[in-house]
């Protein structure tokens, strides 16, 4: 008998194929998130489940669903998964690295220089009619070569970023809790320095940092503080790694210049003040959104769970000790 799955969102009918070859599948077409209820409804007697980070997977979850094998998330952010309930009941918990780095490091990059260059506010500018001629200080914006990025968190994003500042000629700053090897930072022509020296210096701060109970709230009004009065805040890791009260009051007082954020602390409500800002670039959580990339997140995920669920070791274990575990013979 083939082992049910369940998968959240609609998909495409080529990851549904493939994943119907060897499941039974049961698949929510409609375009909205499940409820709670309904996931736990409907992972009765599943082995599999392939969700998005919008569904909510906690341990009350995981518990209504014995047969559960394998939780293949689309992101390779996992937040959304109680990992650690997973690991004690032997679930594994797969995501989707390496296959949105350069897209998302793209959209960063995309934020950054929106913002600097004040390319929305151009853009409202010329469709509402107000440009009636050309002036020396039209829209002064500031300039991205030769400044210097900060980079919270040099993982695969954040160094892909690095590397799209270095062909702006950019000064490249990085901190995360451990210092990346003396190759990588050759590589990236990136500097290790201390969180609050990388506040300070930037002219740009790109936060890549995965949201964890130590990094929420990690730029508060404690670390805005220290920035740069000229300096631009860009945030596509995950929303509440900023404090957004705190950048609120830090736009309001010109404490800093400006930001582009493509996540939220309560997506989909946004700040009702972020939108009021000129100064701030919003986008709604799509860093990785390219139908190439997405299309890929789709596969690897669909391949993640297939292998979970047909007892092998899925590619891409986030809680690797489980399949360690469940492969040792009895």
């Amino acid at each position: 008998m083939k082992p049910k799955v369940l998968i959240t969102r609609p998909t495409p009918q080529n990851i549904l194929a493939r994943v119907g070859a060897g499941c039974e599948v049961d698949s929510n077409q409609e375009d909205r998130p499940l409820t709670r209820d309904e996931i736990m409804t409907r992972l009765d007697g599943c082995a599999g489940i392939l969700c998005h980070l919008t569904d909510r997977i906690d341990s009350s979850v995981m518990e209504r669903a014995p047969s559960l094998k394998v939780i293949a998330n689309v992101a390779v952010g996992y937040d959304n998964i109680d990992v650690a309930s997973a690991t004690r009941l032997g679930i594994m918990v797969t995501n989707t690295p390496d296959v949105l780095t350069d897209t998302t490091a793209d959209f960063a990059f995309a934020l950054l220089l929106a913002t600097a260059r004040r390319l929305v506010e151009a853009d409202q500018f010329v469709r509402t009619g107000q440009w009636k001629e050309w002036r020396f200080d039209l829209l002064l914006g500031t300039d991205v070569h030769h400044s210097t990025l900060g980079i919270i968190g040099l993982g695969r994003i954040g160094s892909a970023v690095a590397r799209r500042g270095r062909g702006f000629g950019m000064k490249i700053l990085y901190s995360m809790p451990q210092r990346a090897d003396v190759e990588v930072e050759r590589e990236l022509g990136a500097t290790y320095v201390d969180q609050a020296t990388l506040l300070s210096e930037s002219d740009f701060v790109s936060v890549h940092a995965p949201l964890k109970a130590e990094t929420r709230h990690l730029i508060g009004a404690r670390e805005l503080a220290l920035m740069k009065p000229s300096a631009i805040l860009i945030n596509t890791a995950r929303g509440p790694v900023v404090d957004e009260t705190a950048l609120v009051e830090a736009l309001q007082s010109g404490r800093i210049a400006g930001a582009g954020l493509d996540v939220f602390e309560q997506e989909p409500r946004v700040h009702p003040e972020l939108v009021e800002f000129p100064n701030v670039v919003l986008a709604p959580h799509i860093a990785s959104a390219s139908r190439q990339t997405r299309l890929r997140m789709m596969e690897v995920a669909a391949e993640n769970l297939i292998a979970g669920v047909c007892g092998g070791v899925p590619p891409n274990v986030v809680n690797r000790e489980v399949a360690e575990r469940n492969s040792k013979p009895a």
